[in-house]
């Protein structure tokens, strides 16, 4: 799914008017009527409502969407109300907030106008709040009458918020300054299109979840539109996936080499290799400590051994990479200057193979900077936020730092994933993947560690990095997510989603 800019979406419902054609006052009807939907649907008419709307075209959404709940509640001889609160910071009305106005008087709905902050309404814990006051048109932050509205209602209601299109004060890609006048939502349901800044963390109480509603914006502009954004759904994962045919053997599904571990992390290694197994990898390799043999031969037999010169630590790889397609390091060896000129010399000498670094390596690279030039083209770095500071340097927003991550990938020519809720893939190109799988269960010890090992698999196995970024980030969060469903997020942990890598993969082929 694209993800487009504030503008373009403005662009979006002028071309849909114009080319369906249409009035823009039945559009708006008809994603009102959407969104309505939703709403008794997944709420239920049997409650009271406090419909809060501004004088704009966001506004005039809010005001039929009141009509609609008004009407499933007459339909269903229910006794409950809707109540409408005009916020009055301008006393211009846009001509479709005007006409919509004109259709609530024969209806039940009551209107309310507020023109100060004394004529706040009592909210009880009974009524849902729609929040219709500002929408993505908002040019600066929401202050004066406006302003103090969004914040008693956060302060006063305990039940249920409900934005349309935006919540009200939010800007749809940078919110450098981070008033208190943005609506707290519980849900957002969002028109076609989500918005970049749903994807920050730092948005999260604003945005709460947030849902799509399709309104039939024109396929031509969809279709042609232009964007470096994009989420990664089911679909766009099943078209990369390859199929194996009859005849095929372990050779056929490559060969990778996993620098990992070291004495008393050990686990990281196992965690990656028995990803990189379960994702279909043909044969691997993993160079060890000397010391560290035997427990990855007795938790992952499937591993081939490739053993150090050194007891306790990374320090030299002897062999060479020529029979290896893929090669993967840094979970778990350590910040001393063994692995750290293990990792140059891998990079020097595998300027040739695709690598997936990751963990400690990546914290190496972020020590020695000029070493980032060392990088094969098209390598995959996978930090998690604190991870990436160090290679890329610290950002004042998750806004700015997309910028900085796009600027990275760009530079050094390489592929970057950025870990976290939305997991972010950065490619060289400019363009952005935001993934749509996984849960907080997965913020835990060895999470990124199986990652490496799922990415690692893929790029033995002949898909290309964008791919093997793309699909590894998205079934790990399907494996998660189907893990916390048996086992809920509290419980999970690292070898669950390994262990429900097979179920993510299933449930992809089946639909």
């Amino acid at each position: 799914m694209k993800i487009l800019s504030t503008q373009q979406i403005k662009e979006a419902d002028k071309y849909t008017i114009e080319k369906e054609p249409i009035l823009s006052i039945d559009l708006m009807e008809r994603a009102a009527s959407r969104a309505a939907e939703w709403i008794l649907r997944e709420i239920g008419a049997n409650n009271d409502f406090a419909i809060f709307v501004g004088p704009g075209n966001n506004g005039g959404d809010g005001l039929v969407i009141a009509r609609l709940l008004d009407h499933a509640q007459r339909e269903a001889n229910l006794t409950n109300h809707v109540n409408v609160y005009v916020v009055k910071f301008s006393d211009k009305y846009s001509e479709d907030f005007k006409i919509n106005l004109d259709r609530l008087k024969n209806t039940n709905v009551v209107v309310h106008y507020i023109t100060s902050s004394d004529d706040f309404p009592h909210l009880t814990d009974n009524q849902v709040v729609v929040d219709a006051i500002f929408g993505s048109g908002l040019s600066r932050p929401a202050s004066g009458l406006a302003g103090e509205i969004i914040e008693k209602i956060n302060q006063a209601h305990k039940k249920l918020i409900i934005s349309i299109d935006i919540p009200s004060g939010l800007f749809g890609e940078e919110n450098h300054r981070q008033p208190q006048s943005i609506v707290k939502a519980d849900y957002t349901l969002t028109f076609e299109f989500p918005f970049l800044s749903f994807f920050f963390a730092e948005n999260e109480d604003f945005v709460g979840d947030f849902v799509i509603i399709p309104i039939g914006i024109h396929p031509e502009f969809i279709q042609n539109v232009k964007t470096d954004y994009f989420t990664v759904e089911a679909g766009d994962v099943r078209k990369r996936l390859k199929s194996r045919k009859r005849f095929s053997h372990k050779g056929h599904f490559g060969h990778g080499l996993l620098v990992a571990g070291h004495y008393g992390t050990m686990g990281a290694a196992i965690l990656s290799a028995k990803a990189a197994h379960r994702t279909g990898i043909g044969l691997l390799t993993a160079h060890l400590p000397a010391k560290c043999v035997d427990v990855m031969q007795i938790s992952s037999p499937e591993t081939i051994v490739h053993i150090d010169e050194q007891n306790d630590t990374v320090s030299i790889y002897s062999g060479g990479l020529e029979r290896f397609n893929a090669i993967g390091v840094g979970p778990g060896i350590g910040l001393m200057q063994e692995p750290a000129l293990l990792l140059r010399d891998l990079l020097i000498k595998g300027k040739n193979k695709h690598f997936v670094i990751d963990a400690d390596a990546i914290t190496i690279l972020g020590q020695n900077k000029d070493w980032l030039e060392l990088l094969p083209p098209m390598s995959i770095l996978t930090p998690h936020p604190k991870e990436f500071e160090r290679i890329a340097g610290s950002s004042p927003n998750h806004y700015q730092r997309l910028l900085l991550q796009r600027e990275f990938s760009k530079k050094y020519n390489a592929i970057v994933v950025l870990k976290g809720a939305f997991t972010c893939i950065s490619l060289p190109d400019g363009r952005c993947f935001f993934n749509t799988t996984g849960n907080p269960g997965m913020a835990t010890g060895g999470s990124g560690d199986v990652l490496t090992g799922m990415i690692l698999s893929l790029l033995a196995q002949g898909y290309s990095p964008e791919d093997a970024a793309v699909i590894g980030v998205y079934l790990h969060g399907l494996a998660g997510d189907i893990a916390a469903g048996f086992n809920g997020q509290d419980a999970l942990i690292a070898s669950d989603i390994i262990n429900f890598i097979p179920e993510a993969y299933l449930s992809l082929l089946e639909e």
